[in-house]
């Protein structure tokens, strides 16, 4: 083989197009196919190229907008109003997860019912003292001190009464139809040894520290 062929074979293979140029005029994504032509570069070529990429990237900003505005979770609530003229309120129950007041108990609550407060053992002492808060560990001994102590009758629904939660203390603001309502609107149950508190005719707000 001499220069001359040489030479032309090296010009057949620089017109060979390569793998983008065939992906571009196979492709059916509008307007690559007028930038990845075969030959020189020229002005529309540019025009293309200018305008495919800028297309493309309007693509990609409002596509990403889009994504985030769905994973910013939007939704729509649809309310029906109803008019009534009366309305019957459901029973409420008011929880407090501080279920007993330790200021209101006594030496004779804790007699009975400190391992059930969890505040005594099975032998009515204080169990790990070393973990209390010093100041209410000195009110605690004080109480559990039942050397020469004589118990007396204990009533369930009486200490429930007097060491739980009064309704007096917990509510800070009642309104029903325009007006305004107190704890005397409501009344107290005790079943099963619990208590809660049910509404009377008035709906509640309660706010408890």
């Amino acid at each position: 083989m001499d220069l001359k062929d040489s030479t032309s074979e090296g010009s057949m293979g620089s017109l060979q197009p390569s793998s983008i140029q065939i992906f571009a005029n196979t492709s059916t994504l509008h307007g690559i196919r007028h930038v990845f032509v075969y030959g020189p570069v020229t002005i529309r070529r540019l025009l293309w190229t200018l305008a495919f990429v800028g297309s493309l990237g309007l693509l990609l900003v409002e596509s990403s907008d889009r994504v985030a505005f769905y994973f910013s979770y939007q939704h729509v609530t649809k309310v029906d109003e109803v008019v009534a003229n009366s309305l019957v309120f459901p029973a409420v129950t008011i929880c407090n997860l501080n279920e007993f007041r330790f200021s209101r108990l006594t030496t004779n609550d804790l007699y009975h019912a400190g391992e059930l407060l969890a505040l005594l053992d099975v032998n009515l002492q204080i169990p790990n003292p070393h973990l209390a808060d010093p100041a209410v560990l000195a009110i605690l001994q004080e109480k559990a001190n039942f050397k020469q102590y004589k118990p007396k009758v204990f009533n369930m629904q009486e200490f429930l009464a007097r060491v739980g939660h009064d309704l007096k203390d917990m509510m800070l603001y009642c309104k029903f139809k325009g007006q305004e309502c107190t704890h005397e609107d409501f009344k107290t149950h005790l079943p099963d040894n619990w208590s809660w508190t049910e509404v009377s005719w008035v709906q509640l707000t309660v706010c408890s520290g």
